[in-house]
């Protein structure tokens, strides 16, 4: 494991009521008695960076650890763009997976789970795991990257507890008391108290679930046809209807259908392909998919998000003709073959795309799946179950990567995220401890004008979060993907996480370790200046001469396209048309395409409103 150093360390457990437990570590021998309940703890001065140590815990039984590290632990929370692994982006970074043999660099994985009666002061399992290349799959990305820049640059062992869960609010991240502030999630809390309800949606989910798919396999004909199979190379196709793929199906006969789509595709492998392993791409597919070649079986995937990289045998393929066969199941809305992602067969250093015109046929309609009500993710649960137990564990930060759940409530996130910040540091008892989170990406279909959208004032709330003492933002505007709310770039965020903790946890204050952020505005006629921190080494537009996606309003609050220039370390926001102007808007848009104010270290400047909220 690894503990943290220059801080007193606090080492607890169980044993039998008023047992005598002994610790013997780094040459010390200590004793204490357990309490009435049976609970005892240590408390070990301040340590440096070190080890590997050896630590002995003895009372009727006893327990050994070894290959103990004092360094820096960190805890990585919020949803799925932090738990997603090094698997989810590992043909991105074949060079960083090869070389991660870091045996300092350590992650223990938070077991997934909730519990909405008490706060639970241990889990069920976990390990820590050393990094290597066979461990390295497992490991969050963007913890990976964070970690390995600051072992870099100084050496210390990190420690990275991850517990994440993906699409989970940040309500269900927040204790019981400190959500008595929010009304309606502390009462749903406690609803979700009582195990019979928990226990009946957990049953409704499942059988409509189980009867929903049951229902969908006994009507579709692909699956029954008296003809055989549809997964059959020989199935006749020439009256199947014919679509351009990859492209999602509005505007098609598609677009509203739910159910069972079977899609075929010829491909003439060449030599080089012949008998050889291979790996199908098959970008994302909505919602669920399940692949054949040649007939045989290669793949499924139930949920839209992954990507579709399928291993294919070597026996599979033959020289010549080769037929591939999809069944997609749309379940609740506009299905579709994800557009501007990668769709190819891949042999060694060849590739055959496989974009272009496929034939299809409706295997059977249903209605939208019943869908079903997320219990882990009800309001305090996570709390309970994946963070109580961590707050005797001493630690040098927390690196928050969450949002996409709650860019429905923007307006209450202002209020919710900071009370979530305090909770946090409260559990630590530590009102100082260095808060870094993930501002959200791009994402969604790119836009040119300021467009009104959950997604703009998420950000804007997260922005002015950094009015907490303590706390430092990562932008991501520029590296995310119109077409995955799961950006694959985790290199980059890891990286500027860690220039946040340099500044932040380590206290390098000279170091630029953020994009531009806005900092105040005036107004001189038909002008609003901005002026802005963090501007390192000076603004510039990215890219080219002139700024893009300002917007500026007079008092009617519409925004309009604005020009915008930089003066020194700030900007200069005006629209001919406009001659009263009252607040500026910047990359305000799900997607803002072409929002290029840099600082020259290259780092973004973060969206903002100036409007006072």
């Amino acid at each position: 494991m690894v503990l943290q150093r220059d801080v007193a360390i606090k080492i607890w457990g169980w044993a039998a009521p008023y047992e005598t437990v002994q610790l013997d570590f780094m040459g010390s021998l200590r004793q204490i008695n357990a309490d009435d309940s049976g609970q005892w703890a240590f408390t070990l001065p301040p340590t440096q960076a070190g080890g590997p140590y050896k630590m002995r815990i003895v009372a009727s039984n006893e327990v050994e650890i070894n290959n103990i590290l004092i360094g820096d632990v960190w805890v990585f929370s919020g949803q799925s763009n932090m738990e997603l692994p090094m698997r989810r982006v590992s043909w991105i970074y074949p060079d960083e997976i090869k070389n991660s043999d870091f045996p300092e660099i350590r992650q223990f994985l938070v077991p997934q789970t909730y519990n909405f009666n008490e706060s639970q002061s241990d889990f069920n399992s976990g390990r820590w795991v050393a990094a290597n290349p066979g461990t390295i799959m497992d490991f969050s990305a963007v913890a990976w990257f964070y970690a390995h820049e600051l072992y870099q640059r100084y050496g210390v062992p990190q420690g990275l507890i991850v517990n994440a869960l993906g699409g989970s609010p940040a309500e269900a991240w927040i204790s019981e008391s400190a959500l008595r502030q929010f009304p309606v999630h502390y009462d749903e809390m406690q609803r979700f108290k009582s195990q019979s309800l928990i226990d009946s949606i957990t049953q409704i989910d499942n059988d409509n679930n189980r009867n929903w798919h049951a229902e969908l396999n006994r009507k579709d004909i692909g699956v029954h046809d008296r003809k055989g199979h549809w997964s059959n190379p020989k199935t006749k196709v020439k009256k199947w209807q014919s679509m351009s793929v990859p492209q999602m199906w509005q505007n098609t006969e598609l677009e509203h259908l739910n159910g069972s789509i079977w899609f075929r595709h010829e491909i003439v492998i060449p030599d080089a392909f012949s008998g050889n392993p291979a790996q199908l791409l098959l970008g994302c597919i909505v919602d669920a998919d399940s692949v054949f070649i040649n007939g045989s079986f290669v793949g499924t995937t139930g949920y839209q998000y992954p990507p579709r990289r399928y291993n294919v045998p070597g026996n599979l393929l033959k020289k010549g003709k080769n037929i591939i066969t999809i069944r997609v199941l749309s379940q609740s809305g506009t299905g579709g073959f994800v557009p501007d992602k990668d769709y190819a067969l891949v042999s060694g250093n060849d590739t055959l795309d496989l974009s272009g015109n496929w034939r299809y046929k409706v295997g059977a309609v249903m209605p939208p799946h019943p869908g079903q009500t997320f219990v882990r993710w009800k309001p305090g649960g996570l709390y309970n179950a994946m963070l109580n137990p961590l707050f005797n564990y001493q630690i040098k930060g927390v690196l928050w990567y969450q949002g996409e759940s709650n860019t429905g409530r923007a307006s209450e996130y202002a209020s919710l995220f900071p009370a979530l910040i305090e909770n946090w540091r409260q559990g630590w008892n530590n009102p100082e401890l260095p808060f870094i989170y993930v501002q959200l990406a791009n994402f969604m279909k790119g836009s040119t004008e300021p467009e009104e959208s959950g997604w703009p004032h998420l950000r804007d709330v997260q922005r002015r979060a950094l009015s907490v003492d303590g706390t430092a933002m990562v932008v991501t505007i520029d590296i995310g993907e119109w077409n995955d709310i799961h950006p694959l770039n985790k290199k980059d965020v890891g990286k500027r996480l860690a220039l946040a903790a340099m500044h932040t946890a380590y206290n390098e204050n000279d170091h630029v370790h953020s994009g531009p952020l806005y900092k105040s505005h005036e107004t001189d006629g038909k002008h609003i200046i901005i002026s802005f921190e963090n501007t390192g080494s000076g603004l510039t537009a990215k890219g080219g001469e002139t700024l893009n996606h300002f917007a500026i309003a007079d008092e009617s609050g519409i925004y309009r396209l604005a020009n915008a220039r930089i003066d020194g370390n700030k900007v200069v926001v005006w629209h001919n048309d406009i001659t009263n102007p009252v607040a500026v808007r910047y990359a305000w848009a799900n997607n803002p395409i072409g929002a290029n104010l840099f600082n020259l270290e290259g780092l973004p400047a973060s969206p903002f409103s100036t409007e006072v909220e």
